[in-house]
């Protein structure tokens, strides 16, 4: 097998140009991906404590839109004849993609950048910037437009 390539996601309409470019890339490397969407942590969930079930059970069925959304886009991926999983993990988004990356030995980093600007990023910050800013593995960050 070649290379290992982690695909961070956000499952914004914006995914799906990502995951084309992984495609590519993925075929032309003969590459194992996986696919990762983070979920943050929702501190009135953690724990079960958050009062009603009827929020309990609203945040559980986000958390399983959200992994069905993550398996779609491996889907994709594995129709196109890569070697690709999915992985919903939850975790302030920069920290854990970090992290995933190194679990997994990744030889690179797929993300997506909606180009906000640089007021954007300075205000809100970004998670690519985030990445870019604390590894070491090659980045490839797809720009992609808000429609």
């Amino acid at each position: 097998m070649g290379i290992k390539i982690l695909v961070a996601i956000d499952l914004s309409p914006a995914s799906a140009r990502v995951i084309q470019v992984s495609e590519r890339i993925g075929n032309a490397m003969s590459a194992e991906l996986r696919v990762l969407h983070v979920a943050e942590a929702d501190p009135s969930f953690v724990g079960y404590d958050a009062g009603p079930d009827v929020v309990r059970d609203q945040v559980a069925k986000e958390f399983r839109d959200e992994h069905r959304g993550v398996q779609a886009h491996a889907d994709t991926l594995r129709q196109a004849g890569l070697e690709a999983n999915a992985l919903l993990v939850q975790g302030p988004i920069v920290e854990t993609i970090l992290a995933e990356a190194k679990k997994m030995q990744a030889d690179l980093l797929i993300v997506g950048s909606h180009g906000f600007g640089a007021l954007y990023d300075l205000v809100i910050g970004s998670s690519s910037r985030g990445i870019l800013k604390d590894t070491e593995i090659p980045v490839l960050v797809v720009p992609v437009k808000k429609e």
